[in-house]
């Protein structure tokens, strides 16, 4: 392994052994080979671990790095922190690399000085490998992708490649936006460097339920909304709400925060505006927010909102429509 690789591939594993083989085999034949390879085992109880002491055996450039779990944003800064190469790629332990997708991205940074987060677009799978068709892209330009900063989503995060000084000048991820550390991340440094997505398919993404953006999706559409709110307040010149590892407060508790008169209430709208499509979400964690959010409105503004009744009531959620039902007619 060279003495200072042109990249570090970053990969953080907790309980991945079902896909793990692949994603760690794709990363090792890519035609572009100079690079490190860290590893961090989140604590995984499947074993992941002898899935990576297999490969690490064969193959010097991987670093393995196992520990007791600690979770997502503490591997990836762990690993920004441990990174030896100027460039720094995502990888994630159910994905799969094409074999050029390193070899595409670093020319890419090679030509663009001024970019410092290059990503792609991806193939979407699902556990079994099977393509599921249209879907993984992503806006190219920076001027595309500034003006979905608000509510994303602007990478594949398993895709991007970054300058790791960039990386670590920003701060790496902050644990206080739980499944949407990356968006929150990619806001930092959009005032910071220029962005892109290049228009080829360069890694297998999968998807399948029980996914966090599944799981976490009301959270993670809170956690956005308020990541945009502290990114407005850093443009003005003040101080960030938000401080790294403190924990997002209730929605009704955001008006003192962020000292604004009704921002619970204004975010809680669009929250339900963001789920609208997501109707589990919303018969789920989200149906607390909706119906509260129904309660708000005077009985004239909530005619629109029917529509998130029958939504639900065509998606099997007959119980979470029958409550949505009541509230908006104010029984």
């Amino acid at each position: 392994m060279a003495a200072s690789p042109a990249i570090t591939v970053a990969l953080s594993v907790f309980n991945n052994a079902r896909h793990l083989d692949a994603a760690i085999g794709s990363v090792r034949t890519q035609t572009f080979t100079d690079f490190e390879f860290l590893i961090v085992d989140d604590g995984s109880t499947d074993g992941s671990d002898a899935i990576i002491a297999a490969h690490a055996a064969s193959d010097p450039r991987i670093r393995p790095i196992l520990r007791e779990n600690r979770g997502l944003v503490a591997s990836l800064n762990q690993l920004i922190a441990e990174a030896r190469a100027p460039l720094f790629a995502r990888m994630d332990g159910d994905d799969i690399c094409r074999p050029e997708r390193f070899a595409r991205q670093v020319a890419h940074l090679a030509a663009h000085s001024g970019c410092g987060i290059v990503g792609t677009w991806a193939e979407l799978i699902d556990e079994h490998d099977r393509p599921l068709g249209k879907g993984g892209e992503k806006p190219l330009t920076h001027a595309e992708l500034a003006a979905l900063l608000r509510t994303g989503p602007l990478f594949c995060h398993p895709s991007v490649m970054a300058r790791t000084e960039l990386l670590r000048a920003t701060g790496g991820y902050h644990s206080s936006y739980r499944h949407c550390e990356d968006h929150d991340l990619w806001l930092r440094l959009a005032g910071r460097t220029t962005m892109a997505n290049l228009p080829e398919r360069l890694i297998r993404y999968r998807v399948y339920p029980g996914q966090v953006s599944q799981r976490h999706a009301v959270e993670q559409a809170l956690n956005v909304a308020v990541s945009w709110e502290a990114h407005v307040r850093r443009q003005r010149g003040e101080p960030d709400p938000i401080a790294p590892g403190t924990q997002i407060p209730s929605l009704p508790e955001l008006d003192g925060l962020f000292n604004e008169p009704g921002l619970g209430e204004r975010l809680r709208g669009e929250l339900v505006e963001r789920l609208a499509w997501q109707p589990a979400a919303l018969a789920g964690e989200g149906q607390g927010l909706l119906i509260d959010h129904i309660r708000a409105l005077p009985a004239a503004q909530r005619a629109p909102l029917w529509r998130l009744a029958g939504r639900l009531a065509r998606h099997g959620h007959v119980g979470a429509a029958t409550r949505v039902a009541l509230s908006l007619a104010g029984i």
